[in-house]
């Protein structure tokens, strides 16, 4: 309707242009037609309510955070090649304006991906291998399919070529002006392969070697073009002995000896021949300094991390990269090499290079730890150097900084997802156990009163069975298998709350500040959850100040902050998507946090306090719940002016909530009569027996009749033999059949009996899981009193349905 209402609007405004020729004419028209329209359709869906009512607009968001997950550029566009969707990848590297195929291209790519995308539509998919963006800087891969309810979408997925070293190295031209800068520098260079044919070389190396400056020498064997005398000294053929000696030194274009850049049978070696003539002679001191200056010209120019020492061991130079290699970048390299790597390593490399450095020219590489990174192993190269005065070792080094950085952030998630299955899984284990205990305790309880000499120590057994239930909740919250209940909430709404409970529990010593920005966005979330994380990180950041070396004085400030798309982009974070986003931030004057505590600080169980004075679960429960709400959080140090470290700060981000308002958080009701005087048959399924036990002699003496069942299977034939029962009462996870696939069989014989499935997963979990109608949960542990209230409430439910039937 829409469409059709803007179509009558473009073509009448074009009538107006195209009779009048009155551009001022044909846009007043157009407006006034719009308001007319615009009337109109209000008018038709005030007479038609039920059809705007079903109407749901396209909900981008949801589509964005997923597409996030991919490792790829990705974004979606509309019939009109409208840039409807994308991901921050893409953003990043195309910009905001841009949606393909109308991407910033050279004409000849701009062109095939106009091709590809007709080709898409047409066909349903296409690829296109490679192009080329930035001016030839990047390459890019990109697939295109054809997507959405009415096939009117394309999804467009970019992949980045990674161009290796070697890749880079051809890239450099040599016979263009690099290559000739480098000739009047006394240097000539060629890329050869493995088997030592040439696959390109400078202009002036061509020149020497055959006499003609423009010849390219491909495919030639390289030493054919050289000549040795006696004495080893290294010549071009051509010219013979009335020529300069040249100094040859091969830098294989590899990572380690078993680990090619680029395949270990086309591995390429950049090959240098330095002309003695320009005056290296004996020594390092100075005419054969210019040498070496020669050297540090080119091998600044190169991808791969190289530095050079002297036969002693004392470094001469090293690159950009190699700095970036071992993260000395602005601060230079030490005096040794020794002085890069851990202990335990450095007499292994001092003799390495030593014996590099001494005798014939050699080549081989070591695994080393470096000072910096002590948990990763790197791969070392070593290769002897001869022809620059005395004998010289060259070391490389590939900069994979990045690479270990993603290593790391890929480990920690990988850590924490794991952990977060065995917390969960002990979890829900162990609420089995205690479902039993809290039971028990409560049959008990009723056979004893206030006096008895037993009653006290079974009041006792149910109070720390209560605590392990707190602790099991806590896991459950950081593996995010809690049930949660969100509404649509303001944050400043949620900290008000929370504000008389941390104020009380700071002290006098330690002040408190508050302040909320302007215009927050609503947030999805569970408000009891998120008073639990607000509360343990005010007592966290207490915890830090008390500890604190000053008297126990300090300040926790609580800030709420607006960010913005654009800013988040601007951020740079790798983890958190291109969003609105409404920030909480908890920062402290405590000292702050230990750098090696810091990865570890989200983790179960880990803490830094004394023994009995924290379970470590503050923390990752905190963490847990963020996540379980879809939120980020990170920790990270505060410093002064300084520089020096003053506190910790914690910073969590909510994903603003673009719908309904959030809505006032009511009181909560009261609590309704569980008193059901109609009794009922009722099926109990459960494995475990001493949860089974609980739970059938709970219920029996509410007044219901039970028929236990251990497994799936035998609930399901206690429906099919005829049993007629008023409710099914299920364990979700047994083995054999489970409760959900139990229940689908008996609903195809009763389809109108009720459900109450009992878990210690999370509910909202097993809704999602479970697409069952008519579905009652109780989470465990629950006492005999909850679980007689909730089978009465289900009933009373069941009853009212089929009464308004």
């Amino acid at each position: 309707m829409i469409g059709l209402l803007l179509a009558v609007l473009v073509v009448s405004a074009a009538v107006v242009f195209f009779a009048t020729s009155n551009l001022v004419l044909a846009a007043a028209y157009a407006v006034g037609l719009a308001v007319l329209l615009t009337g109109a359709f209000v008018i038709e869906q005030m007479r038609s309510p039920s059809s705007s009512e079903t109407e749901i607009a396209t909900d981008w968001s949801v589509t964005v955070a997923a597409i996030e997950q991919d490792g790829s550029a990705v974004a979606i566009t509309d019939r009109a090649n409208r840039l409807v969707c994308a991901n921050s990848a893409f953003i990043e590297a195309f910009g905001v304006g841009s949606a393909p195929p109308s991407l910033p291209l050279d004409r000849p790519e701009l062109e095939a991906m106009t091709r590809l995308a007709r080709e898409a539509w047409r066909d349903g998919a296409g690829t296109l291998d490679e192009f080329a963006a930035n001016n030839g800087s990047l390459r890019w891969s990109v697939a295109v399919e054809r997507a959405g309810r009415g096939e009117d979408h394309l999804i467009w997925r970019f992949g980045r070529i990674i161009v290796e070293a070697s890749e880079a190295l051809e890239d450099l031209d040599l016979s263009g002006p690099f290559g000739q800068m480098l000739s009047r520098a006394g240097i000539e260079t060629a890329i050869t392969t493995a088997d030592g044919v040439v696959r390109q070389v400078s202009a002036g190396f061509a020149e020497r070697a055959s006499g003609d400056a423009s010849a390219t020498l491909a495919g030639q064997d390289f030493v054919s073009v050289l000549r040795s005398d006696e004495r080893d000294r290294i010549y071009f053929a051509r010219e013979g002995r009335g020529g300069t000696p040249q100094t040859l030194i091969d830098v294989p274009l590899r990572e380690g000896a078993e680990n090619a850049i680029i395949g270990p049978d086309e591995s390429t070696s950049l090959m240098l021949l330095v002309d003695s003539g320009v005056g290296i002679g004996s020594g390092w001191d100075g005419s054969s300094q210019a040498g070496v200056a020669q050297l540090d010209a080119l091998l600044a120019q190169l991808p791969l991390g190289l530095a050079m020492t002297d036969r002693d061991g004392r470094f001469l130079f090293g690159n950009d990269a190699f700095l970036r290699s071992v993260e000395r970048e602005g601060r230079g390299l030490p005096a040794f090499p020794t002085d890069l790597v851990v202990h335990e390593d450095k007499a292994a490399l001092s003799d390495a290079v030593r014996r590099h450095g001494r005798g014939p020219a050699t080549s081989g590489n070591m695994a080393v730890r470096l000072g910096s990174q002590p948990e990763e192993p790197v791969s070392l190269g070593l290769a002897g150097v001869r022809g620059l005065g005395e004998a010289a070792v060259l070391l490389s080094l590939a900069d994979s900084s990045e690479e270990n950085q993603l290593k790391r952030q890929v480990a920690q998630a990988t850590k924490m997802q794991a952990v977060g299955q065995l917390a969960g899984g002990v979890a829900h284990d162990f609420n089995n156990v205690l479902t039993a205990i809290i039971g028990t305790c409560d049959l008990m309880l009723l056979r004893h009163t206030p006096g008895d000499s037993d009653y006290d120590d079974i009041q006792q057994i149910r109070a720390n069975s209560n605590r392990a239930a707190a602790l099991t909740r806590q896991l459950l919250a950081f593996s995010r298998q809690q049930t949660l209940r969100p509404e649509i909430l303001q944050l400043p709404d949620v900290v008000s709350e929370v504000n008389p409970l941390i104020k009380r529990l700071l002290g006098e010593k330690i002040s408190y500040f508050v302040q909320h920005d302007r215009d927050l966005g609503a947030v999805r979330a569970d408000p009891q959850q998120l008073e639990q994380v607000i509360m343990n990180l005010a007592v966290n950041a207490r915890d830090a100040i008390q500890s604190n070396a000053r008297g126990g004085a300090g300040r926790i400030s609580l800030l709420t902050r607006s960010l913005q798309a654009k800013e988040v982009i601007q951020l740079g974070s790798e983890i958190l998507p291109s969003a609105d986003y409404t920030v909480l931030i908890v920062q402290d004057t405590g000292g702050g946090i230990p750098a090696h505590v810091l990865p570890k600080l989200f983790e179960p169980f880990f803490t830094t306090k004394e023994q009995g004075k924290g379970t470590g679960l503050g923390l990752s429960t905190a963490y847990g719940i963020v996540k379980q709400s879809g939120g980020f959080i990170f920790a990270d140090n505060v410093t002064d002016k300084s520089g020096k470290q003053v506190g910790a700060r914690f910073t969590i981000y909510f994903p603003v909530h673009h719908g309904e308002a959030p809505r006032k958080r009511e009181a909560p009701k009261p609590v309704e009569s569980s008193e059901w005087s109609a009794g009922g048959k009722i099926l109990l399924v459960e494995d475990e027996d001493m949860v089974r036990a609980v739970a059938e002699r709970a219920l029996a003496r509410a007044g219901y009749e039970i028929t236990a069942c251990p497994g799936g299977e035998e609930g399901l034939e206690a429906i099919t033999t005829g049993g007629e029962f008023d409710l099914v009462v299920s364990d979700v996870v047994m083995p054999g059949m489970d409760g959900p696939a139990m229940v689908r069989a008996i609903r195809q014989l009763r389809p109108e009996i009720p459900i109450l499935f009992m878990s210690g997963y999370a509910e909202e979990h097993l809704r999602k899981d479970i697409d069952i109608p008519d579905m009652h949960f109780i989470a465990k542990p629950f006492s005999v009193a909850a679980i007689g209230e909730k089978v009465a409430s289900v009933l009373r439910a069941a009853e009212a349905i089929e009464s308004a039937q």
